[in-house]
């Protein structure tokens, strides 16, 4: 093999290294729990104020299926905020890390480095 050749992965690996300054693994298992989270919690919301509905509708009660369908509404609109207020909230950090000069050292190289 060719000493001294740095591929790709290991210039990224050291660049995590560098830009989380050794907490990268700690990072990494955050990130990857939030993009779980992120994902599971819309579905579990949407699925259950179906299943809410569906019971209500089985029952055939008027202002049962009313009730229902407006917690399901609301259960559409707290879906939609889990997953979108993190990518807002995403935007205005990069945005707020960015600074005059465009620098983006710091937490938000660290942060991206584990992204990719």
């Amino acid at each position: 093999m060719c000493e001294g050749v740095i591929t790709m992965s290991s210039f990224i690996l050291i660049g995590a290294a560098d830009a989380c300054g050794g907490l990268e693994p700690i990072i990494r298992v955050i990130f990857n729990l939030l993009k779980i989270f992120w994902i599971l919690i819309p579905i579990g919301l949407i699925i259950y104020g179906t299943i809410d509905l569906g019971k209500a509708v089985i029952a055939s009660d008027e202002k049962e299926v009313k009730s229902a369908q407006s917690r399901l509404i609301k259960r559409f609109v707290y879906a939609g905020l889990v997953f979108f207020v993190p990518m807002l909230v995403g935007a205005l950090m990069t945005l707020v890390a960015s600074g005059e000069q465009g620098n983006s050292d710091g937490w938000l190289g660290c942060w991206e480095t584990v992204r990719k």
